[in-house]
């Protein structure tokens, strides 16, 4: 168990609640890591649906785009024994433990604070 203090968030004039900035802040690494996991699956999506004609696909060239950063930086991280191919599958996976773990300390915390000031 966590032994951190946790303080309520301030209540503005109009009486709504404001979420601690913590929640805040995990909310948007959701977002983050969200978009290239779905630009990915989409990706694979494609590559079942599409074979070897993806590339032309437009959506695919869009998909590709989203998912760039996140897939060069695997790149460089990864070593040369990895195929370029691969990458993306391997920074989906590593993008989805991502996301995991990030839910998972969104949930502790939503514990932690009362999930009342989850909402």
């Amino acid at each position: 168990m966590h032994a951190a203090v946790v303080t309520t968030a301030e209540q503005p004039a109009g009486g709504a609640r404001r979420p601690p900035a913590m929640l805040t802040f995990l909310n948007l690494v959701q977002l983050v890591l969200y978009i290239p996991l779905l630009a990915l699956l989409g990706q694979g999506l494609l590559f079942v649906l599409a074979g070897s004609r993806r590339g032309t696909n437009i959506f695919y060239q869009l998909l590709q785009v989203l998912s760039r950063p996140f897939t060069w930086v695997v790149r460089r991280l990864t070593p040369r024994l990895v195929a370029d191919e691969r990458v993306p599958l391997v920074t989906f996976f590593l993008l989805l433990i991502a996301y995991a773990v990030v839910t998972f300390e969104k949930i502790d915390l939503c514990v932690r604070i009362g999930v009342e000031a989850c909402k």
